[in-house]
């Protein structure tokens, strides 16, 4: 039986602790809203196929919204729209914010070929922390990993009422300083999620994915290398492939799982 992807790619969520990124991953992998989520002690593991490459890529208008906006019918886009679509199994490891679990939790970013890091937009500490994050991430993770910023809790960043006051809008991190942020820390792109509704949570995910696809058509990986975070449907044995964890093997890294594996 062939399996239903064409690439497999290990992605690391990163972030202070209390920032959603459990939250942000079960709502991807498992479509639901826990309210009351146990904090994350070392990492957590899901995973979701997603659609990778025209024509999808295209539709969503990721990488080319101006291509996407405007096709013809001799244009590269109704080309590509006619090649089958491809899919990547995006191997995601949720870790701990904490301080204390940070030894552990950077193991996991080695091989890593996406990050999401994630701050709360209602608390603007977790915010500043995200350089230190970053700093780390890049410390240790392969050169040219694909990060993308993502502002958590954007239900709580309500539209002003009518008399004008902005007694539901408990936002302290704005749009812009965010985009800055990543203009100024070679962070290509600030989505804003919220995992209570699901808005824009999808699209965090997608935004990494989709760079990461454009790397492997660029040739930017070495799909058979063992350490490399991203595999090829033959490597490692077809449904088999894995990927580099950090850690001296897999089992090693179940130890700091909370008992939910792989959903989708």
């Amino acid at each position: 039986m062939t399996q239903p992807w064409d690439y497999i790619a290990k992605i690391v969520s990163l972030g202070d602790s209390g920032c959603g990124k459990s939250s942000l991953t079960i709502r991807l992998c498992e479509g639901r809203f826990s309210p009351h989520h146990d904090v994350t002690i070392g990492v957590e593991f899901g995973s979701r196929i997603v659609p990778v490459g025209p024509p999808a890529s295209l539709d969503l208008h990721i990488n080319n919204p101006k291509a996407a906006s405007s096709p013809s019918p001799t244009s590269p886009t109704k080309k590509n729209q006619e090649q089958p679509q491809k899919h990547m199994k995006l191997s995601l490891w949720d870790t701990a914010g904490q301080e204390t679990y940070k030894s552990i939790t950077r193991s996991y970013f080695r091989g890593a070929s996406g990050a999401l890091l994630v701050f709360d937009i209602t608390r603007k500490n977790t915010f500043l922390s995200a350089t230190s994050w970053l700093h780390d991430l890049r410390q240790i993770a392969e050169e040219g990993i694909v990060v993308v910023l993502v502002g958590n809790k954007s239900d709580l960043a309500a539209a002003s009422t009518v008399s004008g006051q902005n007694g539901d809008n408990q936002r302290q991190v704005t749009k812009e300083e965010a985009e800055e942020w990543c203009r100024q820390n070679g962070v290509m792109q600030y989505v804003e999620t919220s995992a209570k509704s699901g808005e824009g949570v999808e699209r965090a995910f997608l935004e990494v994915a989709e760079r990461i696809y454009q790397n492997i058509e660029a040739g930017k990986y070495d799909l058979n290398d063992r350490r490399s975070g991203v595999k090829g449907p033959t490597a490692g044995g077809g449904n088999q492939a894995r990927i580099n964890l950090g850690m001296n093997d897999a089992a090693r890294g179940r130890k700091g799982q909370q008992g939910w594996g792989g959903c989708c």
